[in-house]
């Protein structure tokens, strides 16, 4: 009887998918949790927010018809525990100048807005404007993988498009400013800085690591730390261990929502300014309530 009962009992557990007798398995480890951390450098208050390459966590985005603040946003989905500003726009009529599409359907289309393909003195960078860099997720069979790519760049074979933020320039492997029309010059001198690529200034990014994780990073703003610039971000989140970067809205732009703390950017005076904006990557924790 007791080789009988010890024959039923391997058996459960090998259709359980257990490798060993139910006395013999060891406790599995915790899933891995967000990591957040805030920084005070020299120039500027840095809030960064690791998010690890688990089933636990899905890093999405959303796009408002019209604008909304980030925490708009957050409160608009349940399991919204971090949200981070995501590309550009005009404040003037509220429409997209950057890319932004969940599967085949374009969700903002910046050719589509007049006030920036009619602008006469855009017509020279428009091939660049309309080929910037985006943050995509895509799913490759069973596995979703998240990647920094022109918005041109064909998808990988055996893989589709989930979602895709554009924004840009990239900020790793390196800086590309010039090659997506934020900045130009000639004979050495620059004639086009579009989002003062070099001056300090409220910033946010978001990276991936070689191990798949995503990284946020917010430079805060202040009458006293004016911020960084896109070279000085772009050796911030390598420090942070991303390999690809890429570099979205910012200014007063720039603003952060973590659990219940709301992070935002500042107006000249120094003051707290939550400015609405066009679209967001939001983290939905999907660990049982």
């Amino acid at each position: 009887m007791r080789l009988i009962g010890w024959s039923i009992s391997m058996s459960l557990a090998m259709s359980l998918g257990l490798c060993s007798a139910p006395s013999q398995l060891s406790p599995q480890p915790p899933p891995p949790t967000m990591q957040y951390q805030k920084q005070e450098l020299s120039k500027a208050i840095v809030h960064i927010l690791r998010i690890p390459n688990h089933p636990r966590y899905t890093v999405r985005l959303d796009v408002a018809d019209g604008l909304q603040t980030v925490v708009d946003f957050a409160q608009g989905t349940s399991k919204s525990v971090a949200v981070i500003n995501g590309g550009y726009f005009d404040p003037a009529n509220q429409q997209t100048t950057s890319y932004i599409r969940r599967g085949g359907q374009i969700l903002a289309d910046p050719s589509q807005n007049s006030r920036l393909v009619d602008n006469p003195d855009l017509q020279a960078y428009l091939p660049k404007i309309l080929n910037r860099s985006e943050f995509r997720q895509y799913q490759c069979g069973s596995e979703a993988t998240c990647a920094i790519t022109l918005f041109k760049q064909p998808v990988p074979p055996d893989c589709t498009l989930t979602y895709a933020l554009g924004a840009g320039p990239q900020l790793l492997p390196q800086l590309t400013a010039q090659g997506e029309g934020f900045t130009d010059s000639v004979d050495g001198q620059v004639v086009r800085d579009a989002i003062g690529s070099r001056q300090p200034n409220a910033r946010s990014a978001v990276g991936i690591t070689k191990a798949g994780d995503v990284i946020w990073v917010m430079v805060e703003q202040s009458s006293t730390k004016l911020g960084l610039s896109l070279p000085e971000l772009a050796d911030f989140i390598q420090q942070q261990g991303a390999e690809s970067a890429l570099n979205l809205d910012g200014g007063s732009s720039s603003s952060l929502v973590y659990q219940d703390q709301v992070i935002t950017g500042k107006s000249l005076r120094g003051e707290p300014l939550l400015r609405p904006v066009k679209s967001v990557l939001m983290v939905l924790d999907n660990a049982p309530k």
